[in-house]
């Protein structure tokens, strides 16, 4: 074939379409492999493995930043603490019931939303967290390139005056361009690890972020005793202004994880049992205030030792003279930037993917198109040099994920009681179908909470724009979102039942089909064998 042949032939949509799998629902068309629900034998998650996943998520750069941001802004830690401890208490909470959800019927958000936003207003949930996740890939990537950076300069200090080959306009230096380049590629193999067995990446993190942070507060308590230090602030803001500073400082350590608490189940899914992620509600609030109370020691440590505060740990680890603990201090810090990257971001962008494109794309091929994307289309060393207003729009986007998780808690368990049709899921006439694929119950209750906290999100991004005391209620997007959708999708679904979607009992594809069975005797295919087990059960 002559060489033009070829490059035609390689950029033919069906040279990438993905081979037909003889799974339980791919051969309908509205799904692949990495779609259907997960059978039995890769389901592996134990208790110790989501134990081991928030104690090394707990460990990453965000929460340290957020804790010792809660200083800058006038807090003393005698508040910031119990505001994180309040917020990681109730993010835990939400986080189990849509565990549970993904535990129980072993499919992955963008599947599971159909139940409750409808089989096509569901792509406006998964295409919103798309483009959330590639974002945010490419500026944790960013921030893993700065802990490269630092574990290079330990080894070889001349690094920092390696001379820069690039424009002031490009906003990255040359030294910048090389370590974002290796934190990038060593990152992309473990986008490779499939979800089922990446829990020992988490394993590795859990063991060895603790030991760090162990470390450094206890550097921080022989440099600058506590009495000295921590203990002796005191609150630099009082009256209404401390109250609005603490509940916006809750909204923010919720915000850290509010994607997650919808795409947990991507997670969960692979859990042995649904009891086995039962200690989230345990785990979650205690790992994270431990953690933060490390950052916020050792930044108020800093303010003693040089003059200013140091809320990015890596600013602090730049100041040390002791170039072996700045290396292992950085090696970890990268190493839970990767975790979290792959946890919050690739995965989650891959199981959308799949979701928008089943015939093309899986999760693997997901995460690589998040990595490109995200890494090197969207140059986030652009974003993080020029667009603060940007930034302050992804901060802000909590004011659709509160709503997102509020909406699929009360759906499932208040509206259906747990009782969903799961192969329904994959079919876009189906029972989930609602009116044109839009449930309007749930257009109805992201309207009445997104939209009054619209100003606050315009005056984040733009702080010239005035809005008065509205700008307070953006201060609790989350929890306003969360709260005030649940009730008005209640509501709504009590007074106007959406009669068709209601099912005797729950039918999980384990019901339907024996789930490693991939035809029956008489060699029905998967779908005809879904449909005819359902037949009579709703």
């Amino acid at each position: 074939m002559p060489q033009s042949g070829v490059l035609v032939d390689f950029f033919k949509p069906s040279r990438w379409a993905l081979e037909r799998e003889e799974t339980t629902f791919a051969n309908n068309g509205w799904s692949n492999k990495d779609m259907d629900p997960v059978p039995l034998r890769l389901r592996t998650w134990t208790t110790w493995n989501y134990i081991s996943y928030w104690i090394s998520d707990a460990t990453n750069l965000a929460v340290w930043e957020l804790a010792s941001s809660m200083l800058a802004i006038g807090l003393s830690w005698r508040q910031a603490l119990p505001c994180i401890a309040v917020a990681y208490a109730i993010i835990s909470v939400v986080m189990v019931l849509t565990g549970t959800i993904g535990a129980r019927l072993h499919v992955a958000f963008p599947v599971l939303n159909r139940s409750s936003f409808g089989f096509w207003f569901s792509y406006f949930t998964v295409f919103s967290r798309v483009l959330l996740s590639m974002f945010w890939f490419g500026i944790q990537t960013y921030n893993g390139s700065q802990c490269v950076y630092q574990m290079i300069k330990a080894i070889w200090p001349s690094i920092a005056r390696m001379p820069n080959q690039l424009p002031v306009s490009a906003n990255i230096t040359s030294s910048g361009f090389l370590c974002y380049f290796l934190y990038w590629l060593i990152q992309f193999p473990f986008l490779f690890v499939t979800p089922h067995k990446i829990r020992w990446l988490f394993f590795a993190k859990g063991v060895l972020t603790p030991i760090a942070w162990l470390a450094m507060i206890i550097w921080a308590f022989v440099k600058v005793p506590a009495s000295q230090g921590l203990f002796s602030q005191h609150a630099a803001i009082e009256g209404s202004n401390f109250s609005w500073a603490w509940l916006s400082a809750m909204n923010s350590a919720l915000g850290i994880y509010a994607s997650l608490s919808v795409n947990i189940p991507d997670f969960t899914r692979y859990a042995k049992n649904e009891r086995a992620q039962y200690v989230q509600p345990f785990i979650i609030p205690i790992a994270f205030t431990l953690c933060s109370f490390v950052g916020i020691a050792v930044t108020s440590a800093g303010i003693q030792l040089y003059g200013e505060v140091l809320w990015n740990p890596l600013l602090l680890i730049d100041r040390w003279d002791n170039r072996a603990a700045a290396f292992f201090a950085s090696f970890v810090f990268a190493l839970t930037t990767i975790g979290t990257n792959i946890s919050a971001n690739s995965l989650g962008a891959g199981n959308d993917m799949t979701a928008l494109c089943p015939k093309y794309i899986n999760i693997r091929r997901g995460q690589i198109l998040c990595a490109i994307i995200g890494g090197w289309a969207l140059c986030p060393w652009e974003i993080l040099a020029n667009a603060t207003g940007f930034l302050s729009f992804m901060d802000g986007y909590t004011i659709f994920l509160g709503p997102f998780a509020g909406i699929m808690v009360t759906d499932f368990y208040l509206v259906h009681k747990g009782c969903v049709d799961v192969p329904a899921m994959y079919d876009p006439s189906g029972r989930y179908r609602y009116t044109g694929g839009f449930n309007w119950r749930a257009v109805l209750a992201m309207i009445v909470t997104v939209a009054p906290t619209l100003p606050g999100l315009i005056n984040a991004i733009n702080p010239a724009i005035k809005i008065g005391y509205a700008t307070h209620l953006f201060d609790i997007a989350w929890m306003y979102g969360f709260f005030v959708a649940s009730l008005v999708y209640y509501v709504a679904s009590y007074l106007f039942p959406a009669h068709d979607t209601f099912v005797d009992g729950l039918i999980s594809a384990d019901h339907v089909l024996p789930i490693d069975k991939q035809y029956d005797e008489d060699r029905k295919s998967p779908i005809e064998t879904v449909q005819s087990g359902t037949e009579g059960r709703g």
